[in-house]
């Protein structure tokens, strides 16, 4: 059985994230799932609990700029666009420093970053340190925005969900930065020509 937590219940989701627990909690996108960054145990209990392929990676969230750079090679596009937009809607996916283990980018040279634009979830991501967060969803299901729809994919797979809705139903767009040119992989709301204008 999932336990329900209030967002006022911070250190609760904070003390499980450090117990290698799997919480779902609203961002400013769709609900996120998310475990303690760098515990091989438990990315793959959020892997078992969404029924997710190992090919896919998962995205690591961090609470500020500065903490990109002690997980990424940033270049100059990359530096524009996180300057604009982050905290904000947008995952950037650079090439991974050697210091990150494969096995938390699930054996990829890449690794995804997102900074959310949400309060509560900023203060987790302080106490509680980086976290790999996906969409708090069953694979090929659809996103999550309440409390009600977490437990209708996941309820007894996941640890807790924090109660709450979401202040909005789309997924961040996704730019790869890795290379010299951009590569958008995915539209949200930070659409093509607001990349273009950052870029040009």
């Amino acid at each position: 059985m999932t336990k329900i937590v209030t967002q006022e219940n911070i250190e609760d989701v904070v003390l499980a994230i450090q117990n290698e627990q799997v919480v779902a909690f609203p961002t400013e996108t769709v609900y996120g799932l998310g475990v303690k960054f760098g515990s091989q145990k438990a990315l793959d209990k959020l892997m078992e609990a969404k029924n997710r392929d190992y090919s896919k990676a998962i995205t690591l969230m961090v609470s500020c700029i500065e903490d990109i750079e002690k997980y990424a090679y940033v270049n100059e596009n990359a530096k524009k666009l996180m300057l604009r937009f982050m905290p904000g809607m947008l995952t950037l996916v650079f090439k991974k420093k050697e210091s990150v283990d494969a096995s938390m980018t699930n054996g990829k040279e890449t690794i995804g970053i997102r900074i959310p634009k949400s309060d509560y979830v900023l203060s987790l991501l302080e106490k509680a340190g980086p976290m790999l967060v996906t969409s708090a969803n069953l694979s090929n299901h659809p996103n999550t925005t309440t409390t009600k729809e977490v437990l209708d994919q996941l309820d007894g797979r996941i640890d807790i969900v924090v109660d709450g809705k979401t202040t909005d139903n789309i997924a961040s767009t996704v730019i790869d930065v890795s290379g010299q040119d951009i590569k958008i992989l995915r539209v949200g709301k930070i659409t093509s020509r607001d990349i273009e204008e950052v870029i040009k």
